[in-house]
């Protein structure tokens, strides 16, 4: 062990050590005149060595100090082990608090358990549209453009068949329109108590200022009557009621400007008495009891240059389970495509989940994906069409976990109707796919 007095003397010749040092660094770097480089030679060396010295000199107090605490360290260990001999359970009683935690939230000797967050299954999409469409408007191609669409009636504003990107849609101008399904019987009631209403509302690129109003009432021949509430689309969310929700990845505020112009697909199921509405993918309302009854539909755009499209509203049907039971089959016209494509849009989804779920509880169930048309078109496109889609539905099931062997597909084309093809709602109908059991 250095006493005090050694550590002095190691302390000066660690000094005498760096004048050396300086002065032969000096010496060496100041016969080198050639270099025409205006450099403190002087100064860098001082620096450095100063460093270096009392890097050294720090490292000697340290081997100092520890020997120091080593030897306090050994005399409480001979003391411990007295009280061990002793009989002394001290020892043990420290051992217990000795447990305290570390800055970095450890304890010493052993590590705290990781908080692990509980996992959490929703089922975020799961419309399926009703089995009979009872009200359909694309609109057709065969409107003609600038005229009222024919397939409505008009409450207020102003409203006419135009064309995005070569489809025909329905456009609000002036200020915007208040637009009613033109039925038979518009002043009764003619929304059954399970029904189904889809459409695709238009967002243009950066305005931040447009709604839409979808309200349960035909407002022009049954104000007063029905069920006095509104669905309230924003461009990121909806309200209804009392609830509010914005889309996931979108909840800045009701406001939200759109960066790109995008259709967004809105969908509402109503179930004697239970409300759900559904942004795109995502059911944004649940409502589980709602006073009143819902007898029509009136939708409302708040501006100009806003667009609506494949517009539906249906009858809401049996459950999976017991249709396989009673029929042997399962019948789903909710189940989209892009137009003249195999291509299965999102909101398809819905109906797919549901029949995955099905046969993933009842692994005895196997089905046969069959698609079928409407008789618009060549027959032998349809027939090809109807098979690609029932393939991509397979496919998408057995990409989710069915196994391969519980499916197969096939098409029929037009051949099969169940509904007559003289009506956008007949159309709509046989346009379909069927789940058969085998």
């Amino acid at each position: 062990m250095l006493n005090k007095k050694g550590i002095n003397l190691q302390l000066k010749k660690q000094l005498y050590m760096k004048n050396i040092l300086i002065i032969s660094i000096v010496f060496i770097f100041s016969t080198l005149t050639m270099a025409q480089v205006e450099v403190d030679v002087k100064g860098k060396v001082n620096s450095e060595t100063n460093t270096r010295a009392n890097n050294k000199t720090d490292e000697l107090i340290d081997k100092s100090f520890n020997k120091l605490e080593d030897g306090v360290g050994n005399l409480f260990k001979k003391k411990d082990k007295k009280n061990k001999k002793d009989g002394n359970n001290k020892e043990e009683d420290n051992s217990s608090n000795n447990s305290s935690s570390t800055d970095d939230g450890e304890e010493s000797g052993e590590k705290l358990e990781e908080t692990i967050e509980p996992t959490v299954t929703w089922s975020k999409y799961d419309f399926v549209s009703g089995d009979e469409v009872i009200f359909e408007d694309a609109p057709s191609k065969d409107e003609e453009n600038g005229e009222f669409p024919s397939r409505w009636d008009l409450f207020k504003g102003s409203a006419e068949i135009g064309e995005m990107n070569g489809e025909p849609v329905i456009m609000f101008l002036n200020g915007g329109g208040d637009i009613i399904p033109y039925i038979k019987n518009p002043k009764e009631d003619y929304l059954p108590e399970v029904f189904t209403v889809e459409f695709d509302a238009w967002f243009e690129k950066g305005n931040n200022a447009h709604r839409y109003w979808v309200y349960f009432i035909d407002k022009k021949n049954q104000w007063g009557k029905g069920l006095n509430e509104n669905l309230e689309v924003f461009a990121n969310g909806l309200n209804f009621m009392n609830s509010s929700k914005r889309y996931p990845g979108r909840e800045s505020n009701n406001w939200a400007v759109e960066p790109v112009g995008r259709w967004a697909h809105i969908s509402v199921a109503y179930t004697k008495g239970k409300f759900k509405a559904y942004m795109d993918d995502t059911r944004l309302i649940n409502i589980p009891h709602l006073e009143g009854n819902p007898w029509g539909i009136t939708i409302q755009a708040e501006n100009d240059k806003m667009y609506i499209k494949n517009i539906r509203i249906a009858k809401g049907g049996v459950k999976y389970y017991d249709r396989v039971q009673t029929d042997g089959k399962i019948i789903v016209n909710g189940i989209r495509f892009d137009i003249g494509k195999a291509t299965l849009k999102q909101e398809s989804m819905g109906p797919i989940n549901k029949i995955y779920k099905l046969m993933e509880k009842n692994p005895d169930i196997n089905f046969s994906v069959e698609g079928h048309t409407d008789s618009d078109g060549d027959e032998t496109t349809n027939q090809k069409l109807s098979e690609g889609r029932a393939k991509s539905v397979m496919n998408k099931l057995i990409e989710m976990g069915i196994d391969k062997q519980r499916l197969k597909s096939t098409g029929f084309g037009e051949s099969k109707p169940i509904d007559k093809n003289t009506t956008p709602e007949g159309k709509a109908n046989n346009r379909r796919v069927e789940f058969v059991k085998f």
